[in-house]
Parts: C-alpha cells; sequence; structure tokens
C-alpha cells in the first residue's frame, strides 16, 4: 500500500452531517458493543476487576474552536490549557466554559493544509506539575517548526504566554506521523512521543529521536536512568500519541499503526513496541507485543489515552468514538473493549482526566470552528 493511501486509511473521514449532529442528542450515551472492532492482542491476567467506569452523561464545556490538539491542567485549579494545532493559539479553559485566549506557540508550521490527512502544527502541552504562575511558569509544547519537530518552553503567569525557548530539536517533521504526545511522569520527567515522520528506517534506530517515546529533563537532556544513555525510553514505534499512567505508575500508549493493526501498549524501559516488523501482536524476538488492538477501519485510529480509577479511556479518529478498557488484577492485561458515542460527535482527539474528579475531557477534530470539548462523568 502506498505511503498516501496509508494516509488516507487513517485519517480522512467525511464530516459529520447536519442530521447526525441532531442525532448525536439522542445518541451520546449509547453504548457500542465491540465486537471485533478491538481484540486483546494476548491473553488476559487475573481477571477484570473493574467493571464500573463507564461514562454517565456528557455536555458541551465549550465550542467553536478549531482542531484541538492537547489539554493539560494547571495544578491545584479547575482550569487547563488547550492547544489548537492549526491556528498555534493556547486557551485557557475553565470549569464553567469560558475560555480566553492567553497566547501563541511562535514558529508553528502545521503542514501541507490538509487538516484530515495530515498532523503537524501545535500539538501537545505539558504543564509544569509544580506550576504557580510565580516561581514556576513553565508550560512545555510540542510543535511542527520549518526546522523540524520541537519540544519548546515558554511561560504562562496565569495570563498570557511569555517567552519562547527550544528544548528539543533535531526531531524529523513531515506532513504525518508526528506523534506529539507530551506529559510529565511520576517521576518527574518530561515523556514525548515522536512519529517516524514516514521513515520507517528511524524506529528501529535507537540514536534517532524519531519513532520513540523520550524522556528528557526540563531542559532537554536525557533523563537520568535511561535505558540506552541517550533520551530514548522506548523505541519501535510508529505514530504514538496518547499517555498516561495508572494507579502503579504505569505508562499506557495509543499508537496509529499501518493499514492492518493499531495498537494500546504498556511501555517498558527500553522496550521494542516492533514498528515496521511487527504491527499488532508478532513472535519476533524481543519485540513486545500490544494491550490491545483494533482494525483501522473498524473503530480504530486511537489518538489519546487517559485513566480513570484504572480503566483507560481512547479517543479515536477514525474511529469516531470513545473506548473504554479495564485494567485487570494483574496490571499487566486489559479487560473487555466497550465503545461510546459512535459517530455521534466525529473525530475524536484532545483527552484528559479531571484532576480530583471522576471526569473527563474529550475533544472533536473537525474543522475550523467547528469543534468542541465535551465533559464526561464517569460513574
Amino acid at each position: 500500500m502506498s505511503r498516501l493511501a496509508h494516509r488516507v486509511l487513517h485519517r480522512v473521514r467525511p464530516g459529520v452531517t447536519a442530521a447526525a449532529a441532531v442525532t448525536a442528542a439522542l445518541t451520546a450515551a449509547l453504548l457500542q458493543a465491540p465486537g471485533a472492532a478491538a481484540q486483546p492482542a494476548s491473553a488476559g491476567g487475573a481477571g477484570d476487576l473493574r467493571q464500573g467506569g463507564a461514562p454517565s452523561g456528557i455536555s458541551t464545556l465549550t465550542d467553536k474552536m478549531a482542531f484541538p490538539w492537547g489539554i493539560s491542567f494547571l495544578p491545584k485549579t479547575a482550569k487547563a490549557l488547550v492547544t489548537e494545532r492549526y491556528t498555534s493559539a493556547v486557551w485557557l479553559l475553565r470549569s464553567d466554559g469560558t475560555r480566553t485566549k492567553v497566547g501563541k506557540v511562535p514558529n508553528t508550521v502545521a503542514d501541507d493544509g490538509d487538516a484530515n490527512a495530515a498532523s503537524g502544527g501545535l500539538l501537545g502541552v505539558a504543564t509544569s506539575p509544580t506550576w504557580n504562575g510565580t516561581t514556576d511558569k513553565d508550560v512545555f509544547f510540542v510543535q511542527t517548526t520549518a526546522a523540524g519537530t520541537r519540544v519548546a518552553k515558554m511561560r504562562f503567569d496565569g495570563t498570557s504566554l511569555s517567552g519562547y525557548t527550544v528544548v528539543l530539536g533535531g526531531i524529523k517533521f513531515h506532513g504525518d506521523h508526528n506523534g506529539g504526545g507530551i506529559a510529565f511522569g511520576p517521576d518527574g520527567y518530561l515523556y514525548v512521543t515522536t512519529g517516524d515522520a514516514l521513515d520507517e528506517t528511524t524506529s528501529q534506530n535507537k540514536n534517532s529521536l524519531n519513532g520513540k517515546i523520550l524522556r528528557i529533563t526540563r531542559t532537554g537532556a536525557a533523563a537520568p536512568g535511561n535505558p540506552f544513555g541517550n533520551r530514548v525510553y522506548s523505541y519501535g514505534h510508529r505514530n504514538a500519541e496518547g499517555l498516561a499512567w495508572d494507579s502503579r505508575g504505569r505508562l499506557w500508549e495509543s499508537e496509529i499503526g499501518g493499514a492492518k493493526w493499531d495498537e494500546l501498549n504498556l511501555v517498558e524501559k527500553g522496550g521494542n513496541y516492533g514498528w515496521p516488523a511487527c504491527e499488532g501482536a508478532c513472535s519476533h524476538a524481543g519485540m513486545k507485543n500490544p494491550k490491545s488492538v483494533w482494525k483501522p477501519e473498524a473503530g480504530g485510529v486511537p489518538s489519546q489515552v487517559a485513566i480513570v480509577n484504572d480503566v483507560i479511556y481512547v479517543s479515536t479518529l477514525r474511529g469516531a468514538r470513545l473506548w473504554r478498557l479495564p485494567i485487570d488484577a494483574t496490571g499487566q492485561a486489559v479487560g473487555t473493549a466497550t465503545s461510546y458515542y459512535s459517530g455521534a460527535y466525529g473525530r475524536l482527539r484532545a483527552l484528559a482526566k479531571v484532576p480530583g474528579a471522576n471526569q473527563l475531557w474529550l475533544g472533536t477534530s473537525k474543522g475550523p470552528a467547528q469543534d468542541s470539548i465535551y465533559k464526561i462523568d464517569i460513574r
């Protein structure tokens, strides 16, 4: 299959019609059984002990946005910074739905202009876990620029963004496969997902920054304890976007695969996740298998991950639905996947757990002035 065909397969989805928008209000809480769309990729553990965690209500938090990509909550507040991919704008979104534009991230170059077939622009955002707007103002972004994909740092005082520092460059940029996830781990270091930039040779090259999950300090250096003495934490990834940690401190990641399978992975330090030799489960020595997989055309193309009470939620682009996968008692596998809101809100991307609450914020990815962020209560 050609590279162009891969892009079309994974990105293009017709817009939601007016009739579908009306139907959304009636079907928002409808549970869709997964059938063969999501499948465990390996044998389960000691059983699924978490049968709760179903969405119990959804409401519009804000609307008329343009491709929201990342959501990062400010510590000890009910506010989050939200990035817009094509406008490079950053918004401060409050729990009452009001929002204020706080600035733009400079030097952002989106890509080829086809919003549904490409993945560049202003991507993930991670607020410092000790941010207070005074002594700590640090906010980190992933962006694509004319010089490549970067991790950049700006200052946010609670009102506006200022300054601009390149923390890490040298990551290849392409119109597609640019990763873009960024989050602080429980260890206080930054984790960054990078795509293979449509160069399959990068993912298995431990000296390349592409096709990886990186673990870095606030200055962009390799974090202490990394497995290969550089910035690489795990490798063999095609186009990972979502990162989230469970109650045991284990890292889960969502990944857009090729034409066969998309993946949910439990990421281990130094792990090789197979691309391009493996797509989905395989028997190659030394390569890690995913914990669940999706067919791209049957509910797949996952974007981001959030975890509430050790239940994993995954937003999907082509699948246009939210998946729920409970972590089993061993912490090493997931139980039966179920899906929600299938097609009701169109392509879904931005996803984050609200701190201190059993609640998610979920964003659509449809187009300028067409996108919304929804608030979902979890029972």
